[in-house]
């Protein structure tokens, strides 16, 4: 097969929807009623994420967390939740890498700052969540919702820079950025561009066709390292995990799909206000004391 014809088949529109039936064929060996209900919430949290472009783990794991105990299922653990997270994470990262091959801009020099960095702490953050409370990573994921929820409310009015030198930034805070970025991200399975990318554009001021098309690649540096690291201390539920993968590569696709032809920023709004809900009653939840 000749180099066009590859990657033309590489990032053909509706491969992840191929590849998430051909995980849902592999999986209906297991006639697990938990298993069929990730495969329904991934379908749904990534049709979101496809919708409003936010990213995948700051609506999938409030998802994960609290639907299956309203839908009378028992409640996943927050290790859990994370683990199987990161790998529907990382083969969203996957898709949109081939989906973006050729495409955008990528300063090598802003992805070894960032994405070198952030790739070890991702990795680290991934470690080092095995041995934490479970109320530690629950304290992690809500600053980072709340982070994400000021973010996609507050910087959703400003404009992004277009021009400048993509090659001309600070290296010492693009550095120490990849580390806050990476640190919590793989501690909670996250790939952190919901959080990296407002601040390339905002605090490192690079243009945003360079931050789209560099932050595309550090996070999926970041999320391989992190689901390796959830993979090592044995994190992952892999049937849970491949089950969320299937319903989400569809979901993607298809919300990507529909936002084209929706306005979509009062659902952005509405996201961005219950993202901060959601963060503030895990943290009422890791305050209050346990009897």
């Amino acid at each position: 097969m000749s180099l066009p014809r590859a990657r033309a088949a590489l990032t053909h529109p509706w491969l992840p929807v191929a590849v998430s039936g051909l995980l849902l064929l592999a999986l209906v060996t297991r006639a697990d009623a938990m298993l069929g209900l990730l495969v329904v919430l991934g379908f749904g949290g990534a049709f979101v994420s496809g919708l409003l472009g936010v990213g995948g783990a700051i609506v999938m794991i409030p998802i994960l967390f609290y639907v299956p105990p309203l839908l009378g299922f028992a409640q996943l653990d927050i290790h859990t939740v994370t683990g199987v997270t990161i790998v529907q994470v990382a083969a969203a990262a996957i898709a949109g890498g081939l989906g973006h091959l050729g495409a955008g801009k990528v300063d090598r020099g802003l992805f070894l700052d960032i994405g070198v960095t952030m790739t070890v702490a991702s990795l680290v953050g991934a470690l080092l969540s095995d041995v934490v409370e479970a109320r530690v990573l629950e304290a992690v994921f809500a600053s980072l919702a709340i982070a994400a929820a000021a973010m996609m409310l507050v910087l959703r009015s400003r404009t992004a820079p277009e021009t400048g030198l993509p090659s001309v930034h600070r290296r010492p805070l693009a550095v120490a950025l990849g580390v806050l970025v990476g640190l919590p991200a793989g501690m909670v399975g996250a790939g952190g561009a919901f959080i990296l990318i407002p601040l390339m554009l905002f605090v490192l001021r690079i243009p945003m066709r360079v931050a789209v098309g560099t932050s595309l690649w550090i996070v999926l540096a970041s999320a391989l390292a992190g689901m390796v690291g959830k993979a090592a201390t044995d994190q992952i539920d892999w049937p849970l995990a491949l089950g969320l993968v299937a319903g989400a590569l569809a979901g993607g696709r298809f919300g990507s799909f529909v936002s084209r032809r929706v306005p979509h920023e009062r659902l952005a709004l509405a996201l961005g206000l219950l993202i901060a809900l959601v963060a503030v009653r895990m943290w009422l939840e890791v305050l209050t004391p346990v009897v």
